[in-house]
């Protein structure tokens, strides 16, 4: 399958996500939104991934691209393209459906459990994932959830931690696609952001629980399993 992924900063790309499609001889394209790269036609690609960023949704006046970006998306899903957005991504997907993009009740980052709803059981992409994992958490936003969309997720900080639309359409608000570096980049680029909180690690206590990645990145890897086998072509 040809894969196109949306970069939104330089510390966040694909991680082991890139890992996994060059294990399955997929071909990668992407669009460096930061540096004002153009975005591929619709017959370009036929997996979209939406990638994570610091950035809300709503703040189209700094970020001027947020609005082409999120065109974008709305033509992918209206075309039946494979779509998965993480974090950022999985916000940007709900907005495109016409759900809101709220601060979340806490902000959570860090290591924290996630529980899957029995709405979960009924998706192809998740049905094989265990009832209770441990995922890698850095937001402070939250989606709502479309009508007419699975709820399949949710933690103690927030309620909302995935949804699948259509099948082939996935948002997750935590991360299992990172990398040691990736949570290194984060804590370095975005490391203002641990202060104090019920739901917030600080930086020594999320690197001595990496041995969480190991858990994490095998998920990513039955979803991904997952989605290739029911839509890929």
């Amino acid at each position: 399958m040809r894969i196109h992924y949306l970069q939104h900063v330089p510390f966040e790309d694909l991680a082991n996500i890139e890992v996994w499609a060059n294990e399955k001889d997929h071909s990668i394209s992407r669009t460096q939104l930061f540096n004002e790269e153009t975005l591929p036609k619709m017959d370009e690609f036929d997996w979209l991934i939406i990638m994570g960023g610091p950035m809300n949704i709503y703040e189209e006046d700094e970020y001027p691209w947020l609005t082409g970006e999120k065109e974008f998306i709305a033509q992918a899903i209206a075309n039946k393209k494979i779509v998965l957005g993480i974090c950022l991504g999985g916000q940007l997907i709900a907005d495109v459906l016409g759900e809101k993009v709220t601060r979340n009740g806490h902000v959570e980052i860090g290591w924290f459990p996630v529980k899957l709803t029995s709405d979960s059981k009924r998706s192809t992409s998740f049905s094989t994932f265990p009832g209770e994992f441990t995922a890698f958490h850095w937001h402070g936003d939250t989606f709502e959830i479309q009508p007419g969309a699975a709820r399949l997720a949710e933690s103690e900080a927030c309620g909302n931690q995935a949804f699948e639309y259509d099948g082939r359409v996935i948002g997750l608000q935590f991360h299992i696609e990172y990398s040691a570096k990736s949570i290194d980049l984060m804590i370095q680029n975005c490391g203002d952001e641990l202060v104090d909180g019920k739901f917030i690690q600080k930086a020594d206590e999320i690197i001595s629980k990496s041995d969480h990645l190991e858990g994490a990145n095998s998920l990513l890897n039955i979803l991904l399993d997952n989605v290739e086998r029911e839509f890929g072509n």
